[in-house]
């Protein structure tokens, strides 16, 4: 089966030596230097001369620094990484103004990470091996996974966690087969108990890698509140803090991919729900909760790999009832308290809340599919669609006419509003 060429990642750990240690710090402190400089100016000139600062402003900027007595440092790593953070600057500028983000932030020592870019004239492969620019020996990558038969990486990333660990993420292109076409379809529900729930009645298990950890974690943060600021000991006490949240984040993630992954191979069309997890975590009861469950980072899964293997994820409306429709005559119920685990339709069905959120979202799904590639309902509407392409914007009226649209199980979907 035909496969599709995409850009992708392999990550790998490495232990770098003394020396290269030395070297990636005064890089990693260049590059953080230069946003931090570049982002001032940019705001200065906006704020004092009402003029806008380009990316090649900046890159000219960069040049002068370097000749400047008192910035010759900057001359010292790659100009590989000093020019990437000026690009990763542009970026943050364009989420901005495209009202996606806030105001770009000074990068913080020990506060934001640490990484920086190699592009492919400021370092060398040769056979199995990576030499960054300006270092004689080359990395000691542990190879977890071989790369592509045949690639040949385009950029390299290294960077440092809080835990002191340091990974190398390689650019590949990468032929990846699309999977064969599958006869199923499912709903997702997100939750607390259950981490999500199928429309087939399936009640995906909620780890809750936060809590296995917490008391430990508690313990490590009243130690370190005792240490004294600026001490080694306060040092080595906040590494281990960062060790366990580093062991919470990797337990999480593999769970997550594991399950995207299940999913993806199972299903044709897999539907959920747009949720606004950034207002959510605002309920100080189950914010908690919410952060540990890590449903932003699953539904970029979902989506990055149906699109690798040739699935479709469609993205219902957050304001969509789910849970008060009734999956099998379309009733909406009046009041639904998330204390409300099941309940009874006038029909005579009895409904498990999730179960019937996920069998609705699933019949909305397979209603926005049906639409066509040539359809995309708006975002303010009553769905929102994610796939592969992006046509022009219809209005209601036009694609399904004066007729409501129509679930799987012949019933209209009512109040989508």
């Amino acid at each position: 089966m035909a496969g599709r060429v995409v850009k992708r990642a392999y990550k790998y750990r490495f232990y770098p030596t003394a020396v290269q240690a030395e070297q990636l710090a005064r890089t990693f402190g260049c590059t953080r230097y230069v946003y931090n400089r570049a982002l001032a100016e940019r705001t200065r000139a906006w704020s004092q001369e009402q003029r806008r600062v380009t990316y090649a402003d900046t890159s000219k900027m960069l040049t002068d620094w370097k000749r400047d007595t008192e910035t010759a440092w900057l001359s010292e790593p790659s100009k590989g990484p000093l020019q990437e953070s000026l690009r990763q600057l542009q970026g943050a500028f364009d989420r901005f103004w495209r009202k996606q983000t806030g105001y770009p932030q000074f990068k913080k020592k020990g506060r934001s990470k640490e990484s920086a870019t190699y592009f492919s004239n400021c370092f060398t492969y040769r056979g199995g091996q990576i030499r960054l620019a300006k270092q004689t020996e080359p990395l000691d990558v542990r190879w977890s996974r071989p790369l592509p038969e045949g690639a040949v990486p385009s950029q390299v990333t290294v960077s440092r966690n809080a835990r002191g660990q340091y990974h190398v993420s390689i650019l590949v292109e990468d032929t990846i087969p699309e999977l064969e076409p599958a006869d199923r379809v499912v709903g997702l529900d997100a939750g607390i108990t259950s981490l999500y729930t199928l429309s087939t009645g399936e009640k995906i298990t909620n780890p809750r890698h936060e809590r296995r950890d917490r008391a430990r974690l508690a313990k490590a943060q009243r130690v370190l509140a005792r240490k004294e600021k600026g001490s080694r000991n306060r040092a080595k006490a906040r590494l281990k803090i960062a060790k366990i949240f580093g062991r919470i984040a990797d337990r999480r993630r593999d769970h997550l991919h594991k399950l995207s992954t299940r999913l993806v191979r199972e299903n044709q069309v897999i539907a959920i729900e747009d949720l606004s997890v950034r207002n959510m975590v605002k309920n100080r009861s189950l914010s908690r909760a919410i952060s540990d469950a890590g449903w932003s980072e699953f539904r970029s899964m979902l989506e990055y790999k149906a699109d690798w293997y040739g699935r479709r994820v469609v993205v219902i409306d957050r304001f969509y009832p789910s849970s008060k429709t009734c999956s099998v005559c379309g009733v909406l119920a009046s009041t639904m308290p998330l204390t409300v685990r099941e309940w009874a339709c006038r029909c005579g069905t009895v409904h498990d809340r999730d179960v019937n959120a996920a069998k609705n979202i699933l019949a909305v799904g397979l209603t926005v599919t049906a639409c066509g590639d040539g359809v995309r309902p708006p975002r303010t509407g009553w769905c929102s669609w994610r796939s592969g392409s992006s046509p022009e914007r219809t209005s209601r009226t036009e694609r399904y006419g004066s007729a409501r649209p129509v679930a799987s199980n012949g019933v209209p979907v009512r109040a989508l509003r």
